[in-house]
C-alpha cells in the first residue's frame, strides 16, 4: 500500500549523494514512492551542506520552496547545516523535523508520524552529540548513476583553519572493511561498472579501526571478481607517499586517477590552513604517483583569496598547478566561515580580488586540460565507461578520468568500450569505437 509520495533534495558532496540514496531506498522499503522535488508531495526531505556560505544560502533556499510547493507537506531536514545550526533551521517556515549528520535514516519514521499526525506546532530538533554517535548503518544496493559512491567513513579531524565541516561531521568513524566489500561486490553483482570509495576525510579510513587503513581497505576490495573500476573520493596529498602509492599500483581495479585537496601551491598559506604538508611534500606525493603509474591523471580542489594570500603566494599557487599538470581544477573563492579560526584572521581579502585570482587560474586550468588532453592522442587506443547520452553523443570516461564523446545513433549507457581517440572538440576529447 502506498504511503505516499516523498521528494529528496540533496546538496552537496559525494558522501551526502550516497546517503541521500541509502534514505530512498529505505522510504520505498516503507513503501513510499519517490517523486521529483519540482512537483507536489506529501513529504521533502532536504540533505543540506555547509561547507561555503553559498551552500547555506542554498539549502535554506531548498527548505522554503519545499514549505512552498505544498505547505502541508512534511519537510524533514537534515544534513551539516541541520546538524551545525539546528536552531536557525528551525525557525525557518514549514520544517517539522530536524536530524542531524549521523541519524540521517531517522527521517523516514519521522515522515511517517509528520503524515499520520499533522504538522506539529513547532519543528522536532533530533540533532544527537557527534561524538558519542557511531557509524550510522548505511547500505544501497542500486545506484541511479554509472558511478555508484560508496560512503566508507564519516567526519574528520584535521581542523583546518578554515573549514566548518568537523563541526558538522564530528570525529572519524570508518565503516568496517567487510561490509564495504559485501556492498561494492552486490553494487557490481548489481551491474554497476564503477565505484567511487567516499567519505568526509577519505584519506582518514581505518584510524578508528584495528589492523586496517585505506590502502589495506582498497586491497580487500581488490579482490572482488567482475570487469568494474573503484575509485577513490577527495585525497589529502599527505596520504601520497610511498607504501600507499606503491601497494596502489599494484591494484588491478584502481582507477589511475586521484583527486587531491590541495587547496594552495604557498608552503605560507598551507601553513595558516594548517593543512598536513607543505609545496615539496605535494609535489613529492605528485611525483611518486606519476612514477608508479605512468598513465594517471590528476585533478585538484583550489581555494584562493585565503586571508593574508599576496601575489607572491598567488603565483605560487599558479606555479604549482602548471607543475603538477592537473587535468582538472576545481578553484573555489574563500568563504568565511563563522566559528573558524580563519574567520577571525587579520588581512581579509577583497571580493574582487578573490574574483580576479579565481579567474586567473581557472584559465590555467583550462589550459592544463588541453595539454593534457593532447596529450592523451597520443596514445588513442582507450576503454570508456558511457554514461550519458545527448544530441547524438555518447559521452563516458577513461580509466584515467579523461572525459570521451562519441558520435552513435544509440545510447551507450553503462558499457564499457574500447575506442580510439580522433581529436579534441568543445573542450572535449572525442573517439571512435573500435570495430
Amino acid at each position: 500500500m502506498e504511503k505516499g509520495r516523498v521528494a529528496l533534495i540533496t546538496l552537496g558532496c559525494k558522501v551526502n549523494q550516497y546517503e541521500s540514496e541509502a534514505i530512498a531506498e529505505a522510504f520505498e522499503a516503507r513503501g513510499f514512492v519517490l517523486a521529483s522535488p519540482d512537483g507536489i508531495c506529501d513529504a521533502y526531505v532536504i540533505n543540506t551542506c555547509t561547507v561555503t556560505a553559498e551552500s547555506d544560502r542554498k539549502a535554506r533556499q531548498a527548505i522554503r520552496r519545499a514549505a512552498t510547493l505544498n505547505p502541508q507537506a512534511a519537510i524533514l531536514v537534515t544534513g551539516c547545516l541541520a546538524q551545525s545550526h539546528p536552531e536557525d533551521v528551525a525557525r525557518i517556515r514549514g520544517v517539522d523535523y530536524i536530524c542531524g549528520s549521523r541519524n540521517k535514516l531517522s527521517v523516514v519514521t519521522a515522515a511517517e508520524h509528520v503524515l499520520a499526525n499533522g504538522k506539529p506546532q513547532s519543528a522536532c530538533i533530533d540533532v544527537p552529540a557527534l561524538e558519542s554517535t557511531p557509524f550510522e548503518p548505511m547500505c544501497i544496493t542500486h545506484f541511479e548513476r554509472t558511478r555508484a559512491y560508496v560512503k566508507i567513513e564519516d567526519g574528520c579531524e584535521n581542523r583546518c583553519s578554515y573549514c566548518a565541516i568537523p563541526a558538522a561531521r564530528g570525529p572519524v568513524c570508518s565503516k568496517p572493511t567487510d561490509k564495504i566489500v559485501r556492498e561494492v561486490e552486490g553494487l557490481i553483482r548489481g551491474g554497476c561498472r564503477e565505484v567511487v570509495l567516499t567519505g568526509i576525510e577519505t584519506a582518514s579510513y581505518g584510524r578508528d579501526l584495528e589492523n586496517t587503513s585505506l590502502i589495506a581497505l582498497l586491497e580487500a576490495v581488490d579482490t572482488i571478481e567482475g570487469d568494474f573500476r573503484i575509485r577513490l573520493g577527495s585525497l589529502d596529498p599527505s596520504l601520497m607517499k610511498e607504501d600507499f602509492v606503491t601497494r596502489a599500483a599494484r591494484l588491478t581495479h584502481l582507477a589511475p586517477h586521484f583527486h587531491l585537496s590541495i587547496q594552495s601551491g604557498s608552503s605560507r598559506i598551507l601553513a595558516a590552513m594548517r593543512r598536513k604538508y607543505n609545496r615539496n611534500m605535494a609535489l613529492d606525493g605528485i611525483k611518486h604517483l606519476r612514477e608508479a603509474m605512468p598513465c594517471v591523471e590528476l585533478t585538484a580542489d583550489f581555494i584562493v583569496g585565503f586571508p593574508g594570500e599576496d601575489a607572491e603566494d598567488f603565483a605560487d599557487t599558479v606555479a604549482f598547478a602548471e607543475e603538477a599538470a592537473f587535468l582538472q581544477m576545481h578553484v573555489f573563492a574563500y568563504s568565511r566561515r563563522e566559528g573558524t579560526p580563519a574567520a577571525a584572521m587579520a588581512s581579509q581579502i577583497d571580493t574582487q580580488t578573490k574574483k580576479e585570482r579565481s579567474a586567473a587560474l581557472i584559465a590555467k586550468g583550462q589550459a592544463l586540460r588541453r595539454s593534457r588532453q593532447e596529450r592523451a592522442l597520443l596514445t588513442p587506443a582507450r576503454t570508456v565507461l558511457f554514461e550519458s547520452f545527448e544530441n547524438g553523443i555518447a559521452v563516458g570516461h577513461t580509466d584515467n578520468f579523461l572525459e570521451v564523446g562519441v558520435c552513435s545513433p544509440v545510447p551507450l549507457h553503462g558499457q564499457m568500450l574500447r575506442v580510439q581517440l580522433t581529436g579534441i572538440e568543445n573542450d572535449r576529447l572525442f573517439a571512435a569505437l573500435e570495430r
